[in-house]
């Protein structure tokens, strides 16, 4: 398989990574209850967003390294490999830090519906933390991968750079067209 090819595949890798990531914040992480002086009680679901919100920026942070990975030179690709890897650390320590304490975050989700800041029942956790765990483990492992790979990757194409040939003078006469139109001159009376 080329390069070009390989490259694909992880930019594919990353893409569904960044989808698996976002999609796990989107669902109740946590489930509780609070009290409100109108309705009584008031069942409250915390989204994976709201619990974590670290884990949704990673996501996106994933969206824009799958953009990069094809774009970028081998010091680049490097440092795609490092923020990858980052992100899925930073899903991992925010549904850890979630999972560890719910309970101000399900504080000020009952808050925010009820108006009023305590709880009336325990915060129990869904699977869903659990998944985004997981899935985040995956984003470091993604991002060792991509590390292991791209380092036989070759250079990217330099077909879009400007070329430094004997037709760069030529490169030169239409910028000097160009600054003499700027100016106001009319290029073909030369």
């Amino acid at each position: 398989m080329s390069d070009g090819g390989r490259r694909g595949l992880w930019v594919v890798a990353l893409l569904a990574a960044a989808a698996a990531t976002a999609g796990s914040t989107a669902p109740a992480w946590f489930r509780t209850t609070g009290t409100s002086a109108l309705t009584g009680g008031v069942k409250v679901a915390v989204s994976g967003g709201q619990a974590a919100p670290g884990a949704l920026a990673a996501a996106v942070v994933l969206l824009a390294a799958a953009a990069a990975v094809g774009l970028v030179g081998r010091l680049g690709r490097w440092v795609v490999v490092v923020v990858v890897a980052a992100a899925g650390v930073v899903v991992v320590t925010s549904v850890v830090g979630a999972l560890r304490d719910p309970a101000p975050v399900a504080t000020a989700s009952v808050a925010a519906v009820t108006g009023v800041s305590a709880l009336a029942g325990p915060v129990a956790a869904t699977f869903w933390p659990w998944v985004a765990l997981a899935l985040g483990t995956i984003d470091v492992l993604v991002g060792l991968g991509l590390a292991r790979a791209s380092a036989r990757w070759g250079a990217t194409s330099r077909r879009h750079e400007p070329t430094t040939s004997p037709a760069a003078g030529a490169a030169d006469d239409d910028q000097s067209t160009w600054d003499a139109l700027t100016r106001g001159d009319d290029p073909t009376e030369r």
